[in-house]
């Protein structure tokens, strides 16, 4: 089979939320924090970065650790995590990388001559008297930096606001010089929080976290994720610091909202936190986030979806899918892995990803691997119990007779193969108690043409689904 271009896009072996996509020099980079498998916090891993071909994204390679939690100062022993980054180009042609520790409220920069190469420490942004960003009298905590430089301005977008929290007013942009550290213009507010919000227009999608910025033509897009938490959202502006106006959800990383295919508020995913933003390859514009696995918050993954945004400049609602677009379907036939599901649910249904606790854990389907972080495991489907449903989007179908199935695990019962999460049974696999995979197989006919495919559990026990082939 050719190799195509999946979601998630890096190996499933990797956890890379947070994600900053930039096309330098004919290639997409992206920067993100480095989730850990299996890890019990959030970002426990050192920044790295991949990097792919603008005509190929299929074709990511690992260009290795770009910087270390104690390359900072203020974090000699490691103790401290990198929460979400962001990087930009510099009026010196140097790449800069913002980022914030996750228990000290200031911004810390460091440079790089090239995309990806080591980075190096380079200071904190600081007011023109030295006092850092964060630590004046009166500043709001510093969280998840966003940048944008034009000409010998860059644009820093800062902030972290919980529903109920009044003493934090929301997302703040504030104007630094050509050294990139030195503040020009303070910080202003640009798009409010929760207990602000009325009359805003960003009402029941106030900021909470993840700003990021991006310009097209005369128009700045601010994408942040709200506090439903799973959606990224935008707003736009003429001006890089006043003016933003909420226009709406970009992706969710449950899929709701969307209602082209199920119910809107029917969540599909167990989702989370969300962050991202957008960015123009080769005259196609994508958004890039990210999704939940391993049952918790701490153990996340890069996706993109390609994105349209219309002549008034507005961003139509995109669906998780297993391969970037339904204008993209994978080749129907072949081996396809069972964490490539963009769809995961079962009849008890869940918005959110958090279960932390082991009961919860044991309740719902999840997309795990074996072995411990690093290892070059690929992941699979666990948990899936009566009605549990995996859910691929899309595939290209023509002429295919049989469906067969890897499953392991304590279960007796059968995978029913549906082309819609609600539809017509179209045939069932029986499986049975396994300690290893085991294929099955069935003669399904499925239709011709662009099809999503979901696999439902029904029976006893608890399945493990490794892989599909369609043949």
């Amino acid at each position: 089979m050719k190799k195509q271009r999946f979601n998630p896009y890096l190996p499933s072996w990797e956890y890379i939320p947070d994600g900053e996509p930039y096309v330098f020099n004919g290639r997409v980079y992206v920067y993100g924090s480095h989730d850990r498998f299996n890890g019990y916090v959030y970002c426990l891993n050192d920044y790295v970065c991949w990097s792919a071909p603008v005509d190929d994204l299929s074709d990511w390679r690992y260009e290795g650790v770009i910087y270390k939690k104690t390359d900072d100062p203020l974090n000699p022993d490691g103790s401290m995590c990198l929460y979400a980054p962001d990087v930009t180009v510099g009026p010196d042609g140097r790449y800069y990388l913002y980022y914030v520790l996750d228990k000290v409220s200031i911004v810390s920069v460091a440079v790089c001559d090239t995309p990806a190469g080591k980075y190096e420490f380079y200071g904190y942004v600081r007011y023109s008297d030295g006092t850092r960003l964060g630590e004046r009298e009166g500043d709001q905590p510093q969280f998840d930096p966003g940048v944008l430089t034009e000409g010998d301005r860059t644009y820093l977008y800062t902030g972290f606001c919980a529903r109920g929290d009044k003493s934090r007013k929301g997302a703040m942009a504030t104007v630094l010089g050509p050294d990139m550290l030195t503040i020009i213009e303070e910080p202003v507010f640009v798009a409010p929080s929760e207990p602000y919000s009325k009359g805003s227009g960003f009402e029941g999608h106030e900021f909470f976290e993840a700003p990021s910025i991006r310009k097209k033509g005369d128009t700045y897009y601010f994408i942040y994720s709200s506090i439903l938490m799973h959606e990224l959202c935008y707003a736009t502006s003429k001006h890089p610091t006043k003016g933003f106006q909420y226009r709406g959800v970009i992706v969710s990383n449950c899929d709701l909202h969307i209602d082209s295919y199920k119910p809107a508020q029917k969540p599909m995913f167990y989702g989370g936190n969300n962050h991202g933003s957008i960015v123009e390859i080769n005259g196609q514009w994508y958004i890039f986030y990210h999704r939940h696995t391993n049952g918790t918050n701490f153990s996340r993954q890069a996706c993109m979806e390609k994105i349209e945004i219309l002549d008034d400049g507005s961003i139509p609602q995109v669906e998780m899918t297993s391969c970037g677009s339904i204008d993209e379907p994978l080749i129907g036939y072949g081996e396809y892995h069972a964490y490539l599901a963009c769809n995961l649910f079962c009849k008890e249904e869940s918005i959110y990803t958090d279960f932390t606790g082991s009961w919860m854990n044991n309740q719902f389907p999840k997309i795990t691997q074996d072995g411990k972080d690093g290892d070059e495991e690929i992941g699979y489907i666990a948990n899936m119990k009566d009605s549990a449903t995996a859910g691929f989007k899309y595939f290209d179908c023509k002429g295919i007779k049989t469906v067969k199935i890897k499953v392991r695990g304590y279960c007796r019962g059968a995978f029913e193969v549906k082309t819609s999460w609600n539809g017509e049974v179209l045939g069932r696999i029986p499986v049975e108690f396994s300690n290893i995979w085991k294929e099955y197989s069935a003669d399904i006919t499925i239709p011709d043409g662009v099809q999503a495919l979901y696999f439902t559990y029904t029976g006893q026990g608890s399945a493990s689904l490794a892989s599909f082939t369609l043949c």
